[in-house]
């Protein structure tokens, strides 16, 4: 194993039927990359992780006992949910931060970080989807974890949690509904980004496959600390709990994507 893991898998009933995935959990480089030449108050904005959704998954999975993946490097360095063909891969600039240890950046390290954490992050996430599939003998249910920032370039955003999706509308509409029936919070429909990404860890192991799932997106504010941390496991923890209750978020069916043909 490599002195900077690229993932960690937080055991879980794999019996369960439901998996819990956070790409951006963490703002952890290797010793190798130092800051990537940015001040370390970079790597506390969102440009680096989501911020809360460590604290989230790792909740979820003690309420649920369900296995979690979720990465252990920032997004900075490379982002896990985007496709290896996505030119935003690596990014250069970062919602005005210009980011020195990523331009130029050589072929050779672009593939070096392909292979190093990119694709054992996938692997770990084909591992466990496969893992629960065999023990089940059914399709999982698969829950992405992601948060969002208060506002953008200066406008507030009124969501407290949205749900992001491509056309597989199975897990989205009862989770819509249960987020609303909480009757407390601002409940957004792919906003404040559209869920259809080609290439992404929703549209790659999900869509294409045919597995129900969702990509939870809650307001980064709503969980900056352990007490809303705690709010949101407590509210979302039911509402998992009874889709993944549902057979028919258990069976194979594959949907047109929004960015074209597979």
């Amino acid at each position: 194993m490599q002195d900077h893991p690229p993932f960690e898998i937080i055991d879980g009933d794999t019996g369960l039927g439901l998996v819990i995935l956070a790409d951006h959990a963490t703002n952890l480089l290797p010793e190798r990359y130092g800051r990537l030449g940015l001040p370390d108050s970079a790597f506390q904005r969102h440009i680096a992780y989501d911020i809360g959704v460590e604290g989230v998954v790792r909740g979820l999975n003690t309420r649920l006992n369900a296995p979690v993946v979720m990465s252990r490097f920032s997004r900075l360095l490379i982002d896990p949910n985007r496709g290896e063909d996505d030119p935003t891969l690596v990014m250069r600039i970062s919602d005005g931060a210009i980011v020195p240890g990523n331009h130029p950046i050589t072929p050779e390290e672009w593939q070096y970080r392909l292979e190093t954490f990119h694709r054992p992050y996938h692997d770990a996430v084909s591992r466990t989807i496969g893992a629960v599939a065999a023990r089940t003998g059914r399709a999982p249910l698969v829950i992405s974890m992601h948060s969002f920032t208060p506002a953008w370039k200066g406008v507030a955003r009124p969501w407290q949690v949205t749900v992001l999706w491509d056309t597989d509308h199975r897990a989205v509409r009862p989770l819509l509904a249960g987020l609303e029936a909480l009757g407390d919070v601002v409940v957004g429909d792919n906003e404040p980004y559209d869920g259809a990404l080609r290439g992404d860890t929703m549209f790659r192991h999900c869509m294409k496959p045919g597995i129900a799932h969702a990509l939870i997106e809650i307001r980064q504010d709503e969980i900056g600390n352990e007490t809303g941390i705690a709010r949101w496991v407590e509210r979302l923890a039911p509402i998992l709990a009874r889709l993944n209750a549902d057979p028919a978020l258990h069976t194979y069916e594959i949907f047109p994507s929004r960015t074209g043909p597979y």
